[in-house]
């Protein structure tokens, strides 16, 4: 391996360069303080006491990328972050990296590879393993450093990503700063680490206020990373010399003789006493190189303060990636049928042949089982590698995802059940969704979720029966679709596959496996596009997913009756296609909305807001709208009990009937 020949490059740290970078960062925290103080800011979290960590970046490869926290100010200047950059993020200007949009303290950059950095504590790690899984499996020297604060191993995806890294042995250093407090409350009870829970040959215990150990000890753990020998865990014990941010002080809570105490261990004072011991440096060029440094500090943000403000409403429609283009499907259907799970796994197949970016995780589906329905059978025998079983961890498996999507692998996982995907929530909303918008489109996150979901099969009970459109509609960013035909699961899946956003690929169980007549060649279906089931001219009927079986079956009842019922399948939940939906009501004038998921908060409420909310197709309505829905509980584990909750026929007439009297 070429690890150690690289850090013989590196043998010794540039000493003055380093505290050049902590004198830069310690001057531009304070100057975000004295700003607050004039309100000519709104937010700030300082690095102060952490700045010897940036001692790291030496030991880094311009290809190794870095998942930090909000203390890294110093990290991040040594990585080539400018302190003009970081002003301009403290004003929120459109110029700055994140174009204003993301907080104070928060870092990112995609050519230096630094991942943008989110506020949930700890939610960064499970990314950063995946990243290194990346650059495992590209058999390459790159490592990931991922640092996270002591207050924050307390989170149950550390746990994870340190698993999954010793697991796969992938190239990764965790860095856990540990000033000894969240917030206000003093962690040295709470730290793993400290109450023996982490055997001691799985980390190093390292002086973080002193960059020389931080650098021997740094340089041994990189080194084994690079070798390919797996992760390691560095515990730097340092001080936070101010307050958790500027709405806090921590003089509430801190008594005078340990703040004291503490400043006397400050690590920029004790390295340029230690570098003018060792004659690197004089007492009179170290206080000019403060003063010269506040200087330039202040000229930096003078001249980010003067850049113009973000443009008004840009930063809202840019959730998405404008244009989906797919290449044809190369995979047709030879019989006369087809189902679902056949066309999901021709289609993952087509993917993996055409791409070798494509990748499976997921909880046991490699052969011979295939996944617990299936979708991916035969896959892992003809792509070995490619096709990995999971552990039994939601988070670990969207994590990792995020991860391998930043370092431009194209992720395909499977959520075995919609309903387990809970535990995975953190890393859903905290990181896939908001990656491409919180970098200002620098970054983006190909991953697809392809989930399972619904009721209507008897003994799914109430965690493996769920649909929850309603909620995946919240997560901004997260692109959601429900096919209801063999021919829509391909090609929104093969349209998705070639996409640059997050997705949630829901499948309904109950038709999964109906085989459907093929009556046209399989296409890609683009995202935000319904499909026209049945023409009609009484009604609009909107649906999707397991709810598109029973349209078709009560249109066809209400039809002896007179009732001429048109079948709308959104087949895209996000985006929402309402202009289909408003030219079929400038048509029928009335509207039925039937849906699997419960009443309050479902999909179904959205539509029909929608609807009433814009003037074009409000005026359509000729009588009040209708929703069918699941009952507002949980699906029972009796199927009697199940099929008495779910919507079913004589609801959905009841209803189709009701609102033609009005």
């Amino acid at each position: 391996m070429m690890g150690s020949a690289m850090l013989d490059q590196i043998r010794e740290l540039p000493e003055l360069e380093l505290l050049r970078v902590m004198v830069c960062s310690r001057q531009g925290d304070r100057r975000d303080g004295i700003l607050l103080r004039q309100s000519r800011g709104w937010f700030a979290v300082a690095g102060e006491g952490h700045e010897a960590l940036a001692a790291l970046a030496w030991l880094l490869t311009p290809l190794d990328a870095i998942y930090p926290y909000y203390r890294d100010r110093a990290l991040m200047l040594a990585r080539g972050i400018t302190n003009y950059e970081m002003a301009l993020t403290y004003f929120a200007k459109p110029s700055a990296p994140g174009g204003g949009r993301q907080m104070h303290g928060h870092y990112g950059s995609k050519k230096l590879n630094v991942f943008p950095s989110a506020t949930p504590t700890a939610s960064q790690c499970l990314p950063a393993a995946g990243h290194a899984m990346a650059f495992k499996r590209e058999d390459n020297t790159n490592i990931v450093i991922c640092t996270i604060g002591d207050a924050a191993l307390r989170q149950g995806e550390y746990y994870e990503a340190v698993s999954f890294a010793i697991q796969e042995q992938l190239p990764i250093v965790f860095i856990i700063e540990d000033n000894g407090y969240g917030i206000s409350t003093d962690t040295s009870r709470m730290n793993p680490y400290r109450l023996g829970i982490f055997d001691e040959c799985t980390f190093q215990r390292v002086n973080g206020r002193d960059p020389d150990d931080i650098f021997a000890k740094g340089y041994s753990a990189v080194d084994r990373a690079r070798q390919g020998l797996g992760p390691a865990v560095l515990w730097c014990e340092l001080d936070r010399l101010c307050s958790h941010t500027s709405s806090d002080d921590h003089r509430v809570y801190r008594s005078a003789v340990d703040i004291s105490n503490m400043v006397k261990r400050d690590p920029l004072e004790t390295y340029a006493a230690l570098l003018i011991h060792r004659e690197k440096i004089t007492l009179e060029s170290w206080q000019k190189l403060q003063q010269d440094t506040a200087v330039e500090v202040e000229a930096d943000y003078q001249r980010a303060e003067a850049e113009p403000e973000p443009a008004i409403g840009k930063p809202l429609g840019e959730i998405y990636e404008s244009t989906l283009i797919s290449p044809p499907m190369p995979w047709q259907p030879m019989d006369e049928t087809v189902n679902m799970v056949q066309a999901v796994n021709e289609t993952l197949k087509s993917a993996m042949a055409a791409d070798d970016r494509v990748i499976m995780m997921g909880e046991d589906i490699e052969d011979p089982r295939g996944g617990v329905f299936g979708l991916t059978k035969g896959l892992s025998t003809s792509f070995p590698g490619r096709i990995i079983n999971s552990p039994l961890a939601e988070a670990t498996i969207i994590g990792a995802g995020v991860g391998l999507a930043a370092a431009g692998y194209r992720p395909v996982f499977e959520i075995q059940f919609v309903d387990f995907i809970s535990s995975g929530l953190n890393q859903l909303m905290t990181q896939a969704s908001t990656l491409r918008w919180r970098s200002n489109d620098e970054w983006s996150c190909p991953l697809v979720l392809i989930a399972p979901c619904g009721a209507y099969l008897p003994g799914g009970g109430p965690w493996h029966s769920q649909t929850n459109e309603g909620m995946w509609a919240h997560i901004h960013g997260l692109i959601v679709v429900e096919p209801s035909t063999p021919e829509d699961a391909a090609g929104l899946l093969w349209t998705l596959l070639h996409g640059d956003d997050p997705a949630l690929f829901l499948l309904p169980k109950h038709i999964f496996r109906k085989r459907l007549p093929v009556r046209q060649p399989f296409t890609p279906i683009p995202i935000g596009v319904s499909a026209l089931r049945r023409g009609g001219s009484d009604i609009t009927l909107v649906c999707w997913g397991n709810a598109v079986e029973l349209a078709l079956e009560a249109a066809e009842q209400v039809q002896v009756e007179g009732i001429s019922v048109e079948v709308l399948d959104l087949r895209s939940i996000v985006p929402f296609d309402r202009k289909s939906v408003t030219i079929s009501l400038q048509k029928t004038g009335r509207l039925v909305v039937l849906q699997e998921d419960s009443r309050t908060g479902g999909f179904g409420q959205c539509v029909i807001s929608e609807i009433c909310d814009h003037r074009d197709s409000w005026n359509t309505l000729s009588a009040r709208p209708q929703l069918v829905a699941r009952a507002d509980t949980h699906v029972p584990f009796s199927p009697a009990l199940e099929y008495a909750v779910l919507p079913d026929i004589y609801k959905t007439v009841a209803a189709l009937r009701e609102t033609m009297r009005s």
